[in-house]
């Protein structure tokens, strides 16, 4: 962090995650001149309104110090506006974070291709797949991939870029230090060693509603462009590629079978314009020349699917079948039927459900989360289990089927 940290931290925390800024900077010298200028400045500001003025002055530079001593002790990096290490493209959007939080290292994202990654958390077999093989063969050219950490496609990109090697960079919408997703930590603390977890939010933030899209501006702000896999017209996902819109990055999209309207938002943003991404050289392309990336060199999606067949035992000479429209359809159908299954929760079955993660847990640790007897949530996993929202293996453990 830079030597102003503490007063970037300041402003973060009187005017709040989100908060625009540049304004400020314009009307005064710097962040430092800022905080010392009187409250007669800040009022005359027309950078600023009466609401922010009374948060900037019932804000003290004490009230961040446990933010400081908590991120020290468990390693947190704080990377100011001014610290040498904010990346410089996230300073192009017109309301940039005034502090990131990273923990792990942080790639070199000025000087290398950022591809972000986004789609639906309930990603169909075909889309998780095409996700990985993407992620994978622009991981192993250089490039960085960018994506929000959550379930789904996000996971996928990640883990493309784990499985070669790769640098890839989790954004959350969340703090350090929750519980948010712990059936995700394996794969967080892969990031971890491959990259860098990042964050706006302070330690221990929770995730709302409201701070998934602010997490979504950060993760096409780091991006040159994004590419969505797969996604519906009403997708958190699009609001992403809005915000790509708007800060002027490039938007890509991997055609969705048109018997599928449910996660019809990619073919939307095709015929709004998003270029069509069918293999990694896509995405690479625009930016080959200017990163020096050899595209004789990038893997096609044949050949990364060679590799992962031979490098795994578990996946057959069937994978392409597996990946065919038929088949596709086949388990969008299965998935609709799942849904209709959700909407008939309530009660501790809903609790029960909530409760599960795409990981194996033992029922100890269901119990715990859901904070129900024993008894009642042994009976909600049955009910689970009947209606395909479950699946248990021995030892009690249970995941979300």
């Amino acid at each position: 962090m830079s030597d102003n940290a503490v007063y970037w931290l300041w402003l973060q925390k009187a005017l709040g995650e989100g908060a625009r800024f540049k304004e400020i900077l314009e009307d005064f010298k710097d962040i430092k001149a800022f905080y010392n200028a009187n409250i007669l400045e800040w009022r005359m500001s027309p950078a600023l309104v009466p609401k922010q003025v009374n948060r900037l002055e019932s804000t003290e530079l004490a009230d961040v110090q446990e933010i400081i001593y908590t991120c020290e002790k468990n390693h947190w990096q704080i990377i100011d506006y001014d610290d040498e290490n904010y990346p410089a493209r996230l300073k192009e959007i017109p309301n940039p974070p005034a502090v990131l939080f990273a923990d792990g290292d942080l790639p070199d994202m000025d000087h290398a291709a950022v591809i972000g990654i986004v789609g639906t958390r309930k990603a169909s077999e075909y889309a998780v797949k095409v996700t990985e093989l993407l992620s994978r063969g622009i991981a192993q050219s250089g490039a960085v991939v960018v994506s929000g950490g959550a379930l789904g496609v996000d996971s996928a990109a990640h883990r493309g870029a784990v499985m070669c090697g790769g640098k890839t960079v989790a954004v959350l919408g969340c703090g350090f230090g929750t519980n948010y997703l712990m059936g995700n930590k394996s794969l967080r603390d892969a990031i971890r060693k491959n990259g860098a977890l990042l964050t706006e939010f302070p330690p221990f933030t929770g995730a709302t509603k409201f701070t998934f899209p602010l997490r979504n501006r950060i993760i096409s702000g780091l991006s040159l462009g994004i590419l969505v896999t797969e996604a519906g017209v009403k997708s958190g996902s699009l609001i992403t590629a809005n915000y790509a819109a708007e800060q002027n990055r490039d938007i890509y999209a991997v055609p969705c079978s048109i018997l599928s309207p449910q996660f019809a938002g990619t073919n939307m943003l095709i015929d709004y314009g998003a270029a069509v991404v069918t293999k990694p050289a896509d995405l690479l392309f625009p930016y080959a020349e200017r990163f020096h990336i050899d595209l004789s060199a990038v893997k096609t999606v044949d050949r990364l699917m060679h590799e992962t067949a031979d490098s795994s035992a578990n996946v057959k000479n069937t994978e392409r079948e597996k990946l065919s429209f038929e088949n596709l359809e086949s388990g969008r159908k299965q998935r609709e039927r799942k849904d209709k299954n959700m909407l008939g929760l309530s009660g501790d079955t809903l609790k029960v459900y909530a409760a599960l993660t795409d990981a194996f847990q033992n029922i100890d640790v269901i119990t715990e989360k859901s904070g129900l007897a024993a008894s009642a949530v042994l009976g909600a996993l049955t009910a689970l289990e009947i209606a395909d929202l479950a699946e248990s293996t021995s030892g009690k453990r249970y995941k979300l089927s």
